[in-house]
C-alpha cells in the first residue's frame, strides 16, 4: 500500500470513528433522558406517591406497596412496547422507531407532572397515574431496542461491546439525573412544598426529550445492517416468491410477509427465552437498589434516615457503576460475552448477603459501599448485554427478538422486585431479600450457560 492509500485509509478510519462517537453520544443522551423519565417514577413511588395518590387513612406500608404496584405497571407494558416497536423497527428502521418512542416517553412523563392528587379527584388520581405509567412502559419497551441497535449495528465487530455500553449507560445516568433532580428540588424548598408541588418539577423537565428526538431525526442515519437489509429486500422477496411457487419451505428462512415478531418467536424461541432469563439478576437487583433501598432507608419502620442520605448514596453508586460498565463491555470484546456475564451474576448473588448488613449500620460510607458493590457486579453483566443480545438474533428480526428477550426479562425480574422486597422484609425479615437476589443470580447463571458465545458474530448473517 502506497502513502496516498495509507493516508486515505487513515482518514476513512478517523471519519468512521468520529461518526461512531456521534452515534454513541446521541444514543447515550437519548437513553439517559428516557431512563431518567422512567426512574423518577421509581424514586417518586418510594417518596411521594404513597401520600399524593392514595387515601390519607391508608396504612403507610399498604400505601407503599400500592405505590410500588403502580410502578410495576410500566414493566407489564414493556413487552407490549417491545412487540409494537419491534415490528416497526424491523420494517421501517431503527431510527424512526426510536424517535417515536422518545416522543411518547416525553409526553407521558410530562403529563404525570401535571396530574391532580387523590385529595383533588379521588380514585381517578391513581387510575390516571397507572395509565400514564403504562404509556411510559410502552415507550421504554420500544426505546431500548432502537437505541441499542443504532449503536451496535453501526459499531465495528471488535468494539461492539464497548460502543453498546453507551446505550446501556443511559440507565445509571438516568438514575443519577433522577436523584440529582430530587436532591436539588428537595434542598431548595421545605418538605411541605416538596410534597405539595416540588416533586412535579423533575417530571415536567422531561420535555427535553422532544429536543433530543428531533436531533436524532435530523442528524443520524439508520444503521448499516438495516440499510443492507433494505437493499436486499427485493431480492429476498423474489426468492421467497420463487420458493412459494415451487411449493418448498425453509425452516430457517424469514418469511417477508409475516410479522417480524412472529418470525422472531418462530426462529429464535430458545434465544429469546434464555435472554429473558439472563436479564433476571440485573433487573431484580437494580430495582431493589434504586427503589426499594430508598424506601427501606427512609421509612420510619426501616432505618428512618434522611431522604437526601439515601438519594445521595444511590447517586454515588450509579457513578461507580459507570466506571465498571465500560471496561466490562470492552473486556467482552476481547474475551467473550459469557465469561464476564457469568462472573458478574455469581459475585452479585454472593454480595447480596453483605448488602443489607452494611446498609443497616446507618453509616453513609458503608451504605454507599453496599449499593456500589451491587451495581458494580451488575455492571459486569449490563455492560456487554447490548452486544450479546444483538449477536443472538439475525438482522431481519433483531429489533423484535432482542427487544422481546430484554423486555420479558424486565417484567419477570424488575416489575415486582420492589413490591416483593417490601413483602419479604415485612413478613420474613430483610435477610430474605438477600435470598431473593441470590435466587435471581442463579436463574441468570443457568440461562447464560445455555447460551452460546456470540462475540465477533457477523451481524449481516
Amino acid at each position: 500500500m502506497n502513502q496516498k492509500e495509507t493516508t486515505q485509509t487513515e482518514s476513512s478510519d478517523e471519519n468512521n470513528e468520529r461518526s461512531m462517537r456521534k452515534v454513541a453520544g446521541t444514543a447515550l443522551a437519548g437513553t439517559s433522558i428516557e431512563w431518567y423519565d422512567f426512574f423518577i417514577y421509581g424514586t417518586a413511588a418510594a417518596l411521594v406517591f404513597p401520600t399524593a395518590f392514595f387515601p390519607a387513612e391508608m396504612p403507610a406500608t399498604v400505601a407503599l406497596i400500592a405505590s410500588f404496584s403502580t410502578f410495576a405497571v410500566g414493566f407489564i407494558a414493556r413487552p407490549l412496547g417491545g412487540v409494537v416497536f419491534g415490528h416497526y423497527g424491523d420494517r421501517v428502521g431503527r431510527k424512526q422507531t426510536l424517535v417515536v418512542a422518545l416522543l411518547i416517553m416525553g409526553a407521558g412523563t410530562t403529563m404525570i407532572g401535571l396530574l391532580p392528587t387523590y385529595e383533588s379527584i379521588g380514585f381517578f388520581a391513581p387510575l390516571l397515574l397507572v395509565v400514564l405509567r403504562f404509556v411510559q412502559g410502552l415507550a421504554i419497551g420500544g426505546q431500548w431496542g432502537g437505541a441499542m441497535l443504532l449503536v451496535t449495528e453501526s459499531a465495528p465487530s471488535n468494539k461492539r461491546g464497548y460502543y453498546g455500553a453507551f446505550a446501556q449507560a443511559g440507565a445509571p445516568v438516568g438514575v443519577i439525573l433522577a436523584n440529582l433532580a430530587f436532591l436539588m428540588i428537595g434542598a431548595s424548598m421545605s418538605d411541605e412544598s416538596f410534597m405539595a408541588w416540588g416533586w412535579r418539577v423533575p417530571f415536567l423537565a422531561s420535555v427535553v426529550l422532544i429536543g433530543i428526538s428531533m436531533y436524532v431525526q435530523l442528524h443520524l442515519e439508520d444503521t448499516p445492517a438495516f440499510k443492507a437489509l433494505e437493499k436486499n429486500k427485493r431480492k429476498q422477496q423474489a426468492e421467497h416468491d420463487k420458493e412459494t411457487s415451487q411449493n418448498t419451505t425453509s425452516a430457517d428462512r424469514v418469511n417477508p410477509d409475516r410479522s417480524p415478531v412472529f418470525e422472531a418467536l418462530r426462529l429464535y424461541p430458545k434465544q429469546i427465552a434464555l435472554a429473558a432469563g439472563a436479564f433476571i439478576s440485573i433487573q431484580v437487583t437494580f430495582y431493589i437498589l434504586i427503589a426499594f433501598v430508598i424506601a427501606y432507608g427512609t421509612a420510619e419502620e426501616g432505618l428512618n434516615l434522611p431522604r437526601s442520605t439515601m438519594l445521595s448514596a444511590v447517586l454515588i453508586a450509579c457513578v461507580f457503576q459507570l466506571f465498571v460498565q465500560f471496561p466490562a463491555a470492552a473486556y467482552s470484546d476481547r474475551h467473550g460475552r459469557r465469561g464476564i456475564y457469568l462472573a458478574g451474576a455469581g459475585l452479585l448473588g454472593v454480595w447480596g448477603f453483605a448488602m443489607f448488613p452494611l446498609i443497616d449500620t446507618g453509616n453513609f460510607l458503608l451504605i454507599v459501599l453496599a449499593i456500589s458493590g451491587g451495581l458494580a457486579f451488575l455492571a459486569m453483566q449490563y455492560g456487554p448485554q447490548a452486544a450479546f443480545y444483538t449477536e443472538l438474533i439475525s438482522t431481519k428480526v433483531r429489533y423484535s427478538g432482542a427487544s422481546l428477550g430484554y423486555q420479558l426479562g424486565a417484567i419477570l425480574g424488575g416489575a415486582f422486585a420492589p413490591t416483593l422486597a417490601v413483602l419479604l422484609w415485612k413478613e420474613l425479615g430483610i435477610f430474605y431479600v438477600s435470598i431473593y437476589i441470590a435466587f435471581a443470580a442463579l436463574v441468570t447463571i443457568a440461562s447464560v450457560l445455555m447460551l452460546t458465545e456470540t462475540s465477533g458474530a457477523d451481524l449481516d448473517e
